[in-house]
């Protein structure tokens, strides 16, 4: 039975749905059409098999979301992905309750929208490679009918370089423009004292407003460096006319002009931190990436506001790092009027690293972990049992189509050749790319490009590799017995046996490398994970010699402790943009070795 309305996809739409699972059958109701969707949802969830047949077990349930903001940002101007990839992540996104999808459309290395009246913009700044209107619609409705709402990101007045190739006359320096190729922030912006630009914005804004029914809509406004505003001799009179001191408050004059733009077509403004500057009006939306600081800055001064710092998914972090990154602060003392201010998060998937191929997986399955911390209460927040459930999860995003483990499947046996993907799947399993953005930051030969070919291992690695993240915890159980100090939960993983776990695993990756040095002799590509296969195998010997002192009663000497350490501490140095993520694991095995 179920009851409902109509619902519309807004914000602070009603999405609560009791239901009742009994031996008279399933009652499901709700308020309107998305809390039946979310109901519908959780019931996929409940339903189980055995040998009799399907069933779902007696249960009441009621639920509704923490946060009316459950949103994800993928970017498709760093990279373009094509309307399929878009649909397969909207499905992921109502599997796990989120409810917008915000597409970053616009970018220096790429317009990524058909516009119909500066056809110049996609025609020229995108490589053809763009949404047409009507696709952008078909992506729209198929998102509706999911009760997810479509937010569009048009940045400015940096990071506007693929709008200038059609329209020069919008810049701040009169040069020959073309897409950007590298990443990081360049110089070029628009330019905020020629009345052009807020006429063109003028005109641009009101087609897309018409395009996206959403009531907000992003200017982006982050990461102005002002370089090509000081180079402008125009720029630097209006500011010295109009008593501007500074790149910030010329900036806060444009947000200005946007808003009122905004405002005629019956939008809310929404940007990223560098808009909440002083003279701005609180009826904006906020979007933290930098820190909380500002996103409580911007709710204690009456601003609505969205935290993103701390879910950016292309950091590399492991899951439990975003799982327990909560919107709300615990010690920041918030009245309810405040808290109120803060409508939720939203994950970040930027596409320097991405592609069609790679992308499912750097968004999936730790997407759906934050998406828990969106909807769930705060006290839900067992690590081990979000991973646990987190492998469940993973296997039904796939069931969607989500290409998150085939593709990964697919890319060892390229860089195989099809050969012994075994081994190179145990590497993979226990090594991680390099955290946070130092991928970005290496010389300039080995520079990324935007055509840089996303396929060595690197980009096939997980961002929290399984079976180190299982090593790691089965150390942290085995060393307990070792240890005066007692904990009163165990492991969901290993509370039988996690020495043979230990053994198993790490005899695994002593052998490992004999087996996988074949294959990379006859694949280029991976050539450069060879001194990184060897240490793996190195390091699990030193944890297998370690378990054997423990088990036989005896000690390290100091002089030992110290070697190995030191060896240890070695092998923690990235190779191939890639860290060894089991030898803090062995660190601890040989410490207690050592009667530490």
């Amino acid at each position: 039975i179920i009851s409902g309305r109509i619902g519309k996809v807004k914000l602070n739409a009603d999405d609560a749905y009791p239901f009742e699972v009994s031996e008279n059958g399933i009652q499901l109701f709700a308020n309107n059409e998305n809390g039946i969707i979310y109901g519908f949802e959780t019931l996929l969830q409940l339903l189980k098999a055995d040998g009799n047949g399907y069933y779902f077990t007696n249960c009441r349930i009621e639920d509704e979301p923490r946060f009316p903001w459950r949103g994800l940002m993928i970017d498709v101007s760093r990279h373009f992905y094509p309307v399929n990839v878009i649909k397969r992540n909207i499905d992921a996104m109502l599997a796990t309750k989120m409810n917008v999808l915000h597409l970053h459309l616009s970018e220096d290395q790429g317009f990524r929208i058909e516009s119909k009246v500066f056809p110049k913009l996609h025609e020229k700044g995108s490589d053809g490679l763009y949404f047409t209107q009507n696709q952008m619609k078909e992506i729209i409705e198929y998102a509706r009918l999911r009760g997810i709402r479509v937010v569009p990101e048009f940045d400015m007045p940096s990071h506007t370089t693929s709008w200038f190739l059609g329209y020069p006359k919008l810049s701040s320096l009169d040069t020959v423009y073309s897409v950007e190729r590298t990443w990081g922030i360049q110089d070029p912006a628009m330019n905020p004292a020629n009345e052009y630009t807020y006429q063109f914005l003028d005109k641009f804004i009101g087609e897309m407003a018409e395009l996206f029914p959403d009531e907000y809509f992003h200017i982006g406004g982050d990461e102005n460096n002002g370089i090509h505003w000081k180079k402008n001799k125009d720029i630097q009179k209006y500011m010295k006319e109009n008593e501007i001191k500074d790149k910030h408050e010329l900036q806060t004059k444009f947000n200005q002009r946007i808003l009122k733009i905004l405002i005629k077509y019956n939008k809310k403004m929404v940007g990223w931190d560098e808009i909440l500057q002083p003279n701005m009006p609180n009826n904006i939306v906020i979007q933290s990436w930098r820190g909380k600081e500002a996103m409580i800055e911007a709710a204690k001064k009456g601003y609505n506001a969205i935290l993103s710092n701390g879910y950016y998914i292309d950091l590399f972090w492991d899951t439990e790092r975003h799982y327990l990154n909560d919107p709300i602060i615990k010690d920041a003392n918030l009245n309810s009027d405040v808290e109120k201010n803060i409508l939720g998060g939203e994950v970040t998937s930027w596409a320097e690293f991405t592609t069609v191929e790679n992308v499912d997986s750097r968004i999936w399955p730790r997407t759906a972990a934050i998406a828990e911390r969106f909807w769930s209460p705060k006290y839900v927040k067992d690590v081990d049992d979000m991973y646990r459930r987190l492998e469940t999860v993973s296997f039904h995003l796939e069931e969607l189509g989500l290409t998150h483990i085939k593709n990964r499947e697919m890319g060892m046996r390229r860089l195989t050749n099809n050969e012994d993907v075994n081994s190179l799947r145990n590497l993979v399993n226990v090594v991680e790319p390099i955290e946070n953005y130092t991928r970005h930051r290496r010389g300039e030969k080995k520079q990324y490009l935007q055509q840089s070919p996303l396929t060595r291992v690197v980009d096939i690695s997980y961002s929290d590799a399984p079976i180190a993240r299982k090593i790691r915890k089965a150390t942290d159980e085995y060393i307990k017995k070792y240890s005066s100090e007692t904990t009163e939960k165990s492991s969901l993983y290993f509370t039988n046996n996690p020495k043979q776990y230990l053994i198993n695993e790490l005899n695994k990756l002593s052998n490992n490398h004999k087996k996988l040095e074949l294959i990379i002799a006859n694949s280029p590509v991976s050539k450069e994970i060879k001194p990184l296969s060897e240490n793996i195998s190195k390091v699990a010997k030193i944890g297998l010699e370690t378990i054997d002192h423990l088990e036989s009663n005896k000690k390290f000497s100091q002089k030992k402790e110290q070697e190995l350490l030191k060896i240890l501490t070695d092998f923690k140095k990235p190779i191939a943009e890639l860290e060894i993520r089991i030898v803090s694991a062995v660190e601890k095995l040989v410490m207690v070795a050592s009667g530490e």
